[in-house]
């Protein structure tokens, strides 16, 4: 038993989703398969979304292409036989998205719960049509299977009754017969209303099918070969990684890298269920293995680089923080209530100091939470200030137990000095599978190259 998710490149063309036909026609073990929306789709939808809500007609337009598209595929992926069923359920998905996006014209506002319903078109008409394209699959609509709650103002799935749900639809799952549903998509258990997984989410779908059904393997097909030491966009030289641990995936994931949803890991790590990352245009390549341990774990080396650009660096100074072994606790407990994740914590702080990183995105938020809960220190004094820098950058090594090894750490950080890489915070991961640290904006690219050589190719 084996679950496959393929992503919007995947199905994005008539000649992608027959490579993933092939393949799937191909297995001789049953299987659920998980789909994105065809490729470009849900940008699409959002621009419908977002042009239908301040009264642009050429709202119009969009559906209209997204009305040709979707016949298209199924002109060319469905029997003739099935073409009209397939059509006709295409054309009530955009009626339905034609109608809602003439009531935002009217109200001239995009709620949460608008926008959730119209990205949800994509996926629910793409896994009709693949479902369709592959002999004897059964088309399962994951909004009856996917139930999120609400934590923190997010969508978080409830894993144990999408489990449920998941086991009672699925029912028998036979070899030839495999289950195909979209993935992203979801209902809030509470109130029934259409959510989702957060862009990214068919992984994250596709793991809890896996870890829902204790299936064999996980395969997440996409347009790479696998993980890689580096973006090879940046880095010519990367390779592709044949193994990895799931700590070295989830750092990976978690610090930039954008193979699978950094969520994805959690619900077949915990379950002990292997990912294979394979790449749906060259699918005789190996791919990327990810297991409780990698080949490689007992070599303490560095395995890939990736980092996240858009950050900020938030201080909080005062003589209280000296010596306060809760100072950490207190702030992650502050953040944690907001759902704000804190990315590092720097190591080489000044003992009255405690500097740590959060994506841009939540920097405004965690800084008006902290001056909050320090309110009383900040007007006595015993907090000096709070305070964020903007515009950081932070870089990720990853390789099993590096943070351990001392001869890793030293080349990591002298090179980085030699080469006037100016360091504003580092820190080392707790699972010791880390050594991470914050640039100025510009500088991650270049760190990277330099790591790169000094830790990877040489050591080739």
């Amino acid at each position: 038993m084996k679950v496959l998710k393929f992503g919007g490149t995947s199905v994005g063309t008539a000649k992608a989703m027959t490579n993933l036909v092939k393949i799937v026609e191909g297995l001789s073990e049953p299987a659920v398969v998980v789909v994105s929306a065809l490729g470009g789709v849900t940008d699409k939808l959002i621009d419908t979304a977002n042009r239908a809500s301040v009264a642009d007609e050429s709202y119009r337009s969009n559906i209209s292409e997204l009305r040709q598209r979707h016949a298209d595929m199924i002109e060319a992926m469905v029997e003739p036989s099935k073409q009209d069923g397939v059509q006709q359920f295409a054309t009530e998905m955009l009626n339905q998205l034609n109608d809602i996006c003439r009531g935002l014209s009217l109200v001239g506002e995009l709620t949460e719960r608008s926008l959730s319903m119209i990205v949800a078109f994509g996926e629910r008409i793409s896994s009709c049509i693949v479902a369709n394209a592959i002999k004897g699959a059964r088309h399962i609509d994951s909004l009856e299977t996917t139930r999120t709650e609400r934590r923190f103002g997010k969508n978080v799935a409830d894993v144990g009754l999408t489990a449920e749900l998941m086991k009672k639809a699925f029912g028998n799952i036979e070899a030839g017969k495999p289950i195909v549903m979209g993935g992203f998509i979801s209902r809030d258990k509470d109130t029934n209303q259409i959510t989702n997984l957060g862009r990214g989410g068919s992984d994250y779908t596709a793991a809890l099918a896996a870890a829902a059904t204790n299936a064999d393997v996980l395969e997440i097909w996409t347009d790479v070969d696998g993980f890689m030491t580096a973006d090879p966009r940046m880095i010519p030289e990367a390779k592709v990684l044949g193994e990895l641990s799931f700590v070295e995936s989830m750092e990976l994931c978690s610090f930039g890298a954008k193979v699978i949803y950094p969520p994805t890991i959690y619900p077949v790590f915990k379950r002990g269920i292997p990912i294979r990352i394979l790449n749906t245009f060259n699918p005789e390549a190996d791919g990327t293995f990810i297991s409780d341990h990698s080949s490689t774990q007992q070599q303490e080396c560095v395995h890939g680089l990736s980092s996240l650009k858009d950050c900020v660096l938030i201080k909080v100074r005062g003589e209280s923080i000296a010596g306060d072994t809760d100072s950490n606790a207190r702030i992650f407990n502050t953040l944690g209530k907001r759902g704000i994740s804190v990315l590092l914590v720097n190591k080489r702080s000044p003992a009255a100091t405690v500097a740590f990183a959060v994506k841009g995105s939540d920097g405004k938020m965690a800084l008006e939470e902290l001056q909050k809960e320090y309110a009383p220190e900040l007007a006595s004094g015993a907090i000096s200030s709070v305070e964020m820098q903007p515009d950081v950058e932070v870089v990720a090594v990853v390789g099993e137990n590096i943070g351990n090894n001392f001869g890793i750490r030293s080349r990591i950080f002298n090179t980085l000095e030699e080469n006037g890489v100016r360091l504003l915070a580092s820190a080392f991961g707790t699972s010791l599978t880390t050594v991470s640290f914050v640039t100025t904006v510009g500088e991650a690219n270049r760190a990277i190259a330099l790591l790169h050589k000094e830790l990877i190719e040489t050591s080739d």
